[in-house]
């Protein structure tokens, strides 16, 4: 005999069978059902955050962290409303996620009810696809749905938007193995006629550069991209979502290219002939100005899952729509099986030229400083951590030194807010990527800005155990944008000076944390190593560090690549 279940049982079965095995949220009056089942299981894990936001960037790292879809839920009005940071910062950085929301019954949708927000019209723009649940029949098939559009294609954020009268309701439950969907059918395998196109134009190349973004980390397409990249000798350079793509340590990797780019990235993109684009797409933040950088001639050829991101922004001439790996897979094999060789005598003039440009020496700064230089802290963080740790960010100053100086080698392990420039997002992050790596070492890189945008999260750290190492590079300013305002605005600080600050060691402690105050550049080193010690609590190291420090190179707003400031 079939069993009936209520809607907020159906939904946790949902989670149970799609392998959930951790979840963020924070509940309330719309979800409460749904929470009274969450208790009565222990197969799926809810950590409870102390802010919606920060749910969805938790879920959000555990997503990036472990190419899992990462699920937040959250309740109707302003647990909706909290949310949408984080499912803002999701869509624009492609992560998959599935956001369940609590909604006022069906009876009183669009009445005004308390607690009630349009959730389906307020998300739709930053989501790659919402659903309103009205009938407990859908509940199952919608959720797998959800499941099935955030990871495939391009990934992204799925919100589902429940009634709490649908959570009441009951039904035999089925959910089911496979979702056809007419209106979605992403393309994976990639034209053959086109691969074979590119590999022509590959071996003809006498200024190749592989240009590579985020898109090789969400498709897991590291392997076969280094493979590729090793096999051409070609150099290599990787936006700041792709960092980690192509080991950072290999004589091939040029830097990471785009605003504060590497110079002899930066110089290579702009005056390559043959540019092989690897699930990037060419943002402002990559190319700065496209009028600019379309000055110079050169062939692209852009390899994408996503066909809206191909010619885009910048006008590309052999556009190979397919899955990443796949892609390069077929690349290789062709590489591989034809007689043809890139012409080593162009190739290495050109390198001759790189290396010209990497003797500039773009990322030098004062060793010998008696005030604690930002980038020596990531420095000796890299050295400590053997390159080995996961390492999430906020936005800003730090959030650039961090992807200067951390050699990343692998995926996966440099998580930060690239798209939305999302303030607050490096500690919950963390937590989430703690969660999916219960045993790897997690250091959030912040400031003193950014960490007190979501600070409260110290106390879901305190809750659960989990042994973050927050590395605070507190120069008391909003850093970059103090540095856009020395350079372009008159050095006139318009409310960029942080001068009220918590005595972060004193609010650390006040957790149940480790707190550890830095002033000398001496004492950085023995900091970082006691700190990672302390294997199982959280440790809030406070870096005071210049005050006036820059970051560069800095492509000023508007300009090109080559536009470079350096100093």
């Amino acid at each position: 005999m079939s069993v009936e279940l209520t809607g907020a049982e159906i939904t946790i079965r949902c989670l149970q069978e799609e392998g959930v095995d951790c979840i963020f949220g924070y509940p309330g009056g719309a979800v409460l059902f749904l929470y009274d089942e969450l208790f009565k299981q222990d197969k799926v894990r809810h950590i409870l955050v102390r802010h919606e936001q920060a749910a969805v960037h938790a879920a959000d790292g555990y997503a990036r962290s472990s190419n899992k879809v990462g699920v937040a839920l959250v309740t109707s009005g302003p647990g909706v409303t909290n949310a949408v940071t984080g499912i803002a910062t999701a869509y624009m950085d492609s992560i998959p996620l599935v956001v369940i929301s609590g909604q006022v019954p069906t009876s009183a949708i669009g009445l005004d009810a308390f607690q009630e927000v349009d959730t389906v019209g307020i998300t739709r723009p930053c989501v790659k696809h919402n659903f309103l649940v009205s009938d407990i029949s859908e509940l199952a098939t919608t959720i797998k749905k959800a499941f099935y559009i955030a990871a495939t294609g391009r990934p992204g954020p799925v919100l589902v938007d429940i009634p709490k009268d649908v959570t009441q309701q009951k039904m035999v439950f089925a959910y089911p193995e496979k979702i056809s969907m007419r209106s979605y059918n992403p393309v994976v395998k990639g034209n053959l006629k086109q691969i074979k196109k590119a590999v022509e134009l590959i071996l003809s190349a006498k200024r190749p550069v592989f240009y590579t973004g985020g898109g090789v980390i969400l498709s897991d397409a590291a392997k076969q991209l280094t493979e590729l990249v090793k096999l051409l000798e070609y150099p290599c350079t990787n936006t700041l979502m792709g960092l980690g793509g192509y080991p950072a340590t290999d004589k091939q990797f040029i830097g990471m290219l785009g605003m504060h780019g590497t110079y002899e990235a930066n110089m290579a993109m702009q005056y390559c002939d043959v540019l092989i684009a690897v699930g990037a797409r060419f943002d402002d933040r990559v190319i700065g100005n496209p009028k600019h950088f379309s000055n110079e001639s050169r062939k692209i050829i852009h390899i994408d899952i996503d066909p809206s991101s191909i010619s885009k922004r910048v006008k590309v001439d052999i556009p190979i729509v397919g899955n990443v790996p796949d892609v390069l897979k077929e690349l290789i094999k062709l590489l591989k099986s034809t007689k043809e060789a890139p012409d080593q005598t162009t190739l290495g003039e050109w390198w001759k030229q790189i290396e010209l440009w990497r003797d500039r020496d773009c990322l030098k700064y004062d060793r010998q400083s008696s005030i604690i230089k930002p980038q020596m802290v990531v420095e000796k963080l890299y050295e400590v951590t053997k390159g080995d740790a996961f390492i999430t960010s906020d936005v800003g100053q730090h959030q650039m030194w961090a992807a200067q100086f951390y050699k990343f080698d692998k995926p996966r392990r440099w998580i930060n807010s690239g798209g939305l420039g999302t303030m607050g997002f490096g500690m919950p992050a963390a937590m989430g990527v703690q969660l999916a790596n219960l045993k790897s070492k997690v250091a959030c890189i912040t400031g003193e800005a950014s960490i007190q945008m979501c600070i409260q999260e110290l106390s879901t750290c305190k809750q659960y155990k989990l042994p973050l190492k927050i590395i605070n590079l507190n120069n008391r300013y909003m850093g970059m944008v103090r540095q856009w305002q020395e350079f372009f605005h008159g050095n006139r600080y318009a409310e960029s000076y942080m001068d009220a600050l918590p005595d972060f060691i004193k609010l650390a402690e006040s957790y149940g944390h480790v707190g550890i105050k830095i002033e000398q550049p001496e004492d950085v080193e023995g900091a970082l190593k006691e700190a990672f010690k302390l294997k199982d609590q959280l440790v809030f190291l406070d870096f005071i560090t210049d005050q006036t420090e820059n970051v560069f190179p800095m492509v000023p707003g508007g300009k090109g690549l080559s536009e470079m400031i350096l100093v």
